[in-house]
């Protein structure tokens, strides 16, 4: 099967991850077998229109940007996406994957970017993590755990420490939307020295919870 189903493809500005700030084309699969309980694309669980691969590309192309992320709900559920990642990457744009971590990563292009989202146990879905994942990151990668609360943030120190996580690429700390106090967990990471990247979520001080942003 050459075609995926989305929920929306748009331009906008990357809130998160190491490109943040940059002017992104976004394509939303549908679909996703976790359920998050901060999940903010819950829109995205169903629904959606079918499009051909060659139809996405050519919607990218319109756009004129460099960077492209893959996103969704969990844009590996549909293993179609695996060919337009390549494709992608066959025509010179900088491609992201943000994926939950709970399926296969191995069979990404290399060249993608892959943002490995670590689930915390306050996500309601920490069950779920494939810890096989970290072994298929590249020095590229980002790892990334959303913190919901002060055991959250302790249970990502240990995970860092048990999986030799520094090792393995960047890791960027979250705090959850409307969740955790993004200053007092700025506040943790300053006071443990601990080698992260904070990230806030830049889409959603610019346009709150409106989707397509």
């Amino acid at each position: 099967m050459n075609r995926l189903r989305l929920t929306e493809i748009f331009f906008s500005l990357q809130g998160e991850t190491r490109s943040v700030g940059m002017p992104t084309v976004f394509i939303r699969l549908t679909g996703c077998p976790l359920r998050c309980h901060y999940c903010d694309t819950a829109y995205a669980f169903q629904g959606g229109n079918w499009y051909e691969i060659d139809t996405i590309m050519q919607k990218v192309h319109s756009y004129g940007a460099r960077f492209v992320t893959v996103t969704g709900g969990e844009p590996l559920a549909q293993r179609p996406v695996i060919h337009l990642l390549t494709q992608l990457c066959n025509a010179d744009y900088q491609v992201s994957l943000e994926t939950s971590g709970a399926l296969d990563v191995s069979v990404v292009d290399p060249r993608v970017i892959k943002i490995l989202d670590v689930k915390t146990p306050g996500s309601g879905e920490v069950n779920r993590n494939d810890w096989n994942n970290f072994n298929h990151l590249l020095p590229h990668d980002q790892i990334k755990f959303v913190i919901c609360s002060q055991e959250d943030y302790q249970w990502s120190k240990k995970i860092i420490e048990e999986f030799s996580l520094q090792d393995h690429c960047e890791i960027l700390f979250s705090p959850s939307y409307n969740e955790m106090n993004a200053a007092n967990l700025a506040d943790w990471i300053v006071k443990d020295r601990l080698k992260v990247r904070f990230q806030i979520q830049l889409h959603k001080y610019l346009w709150g919870d409106a989707p397509g942003r």
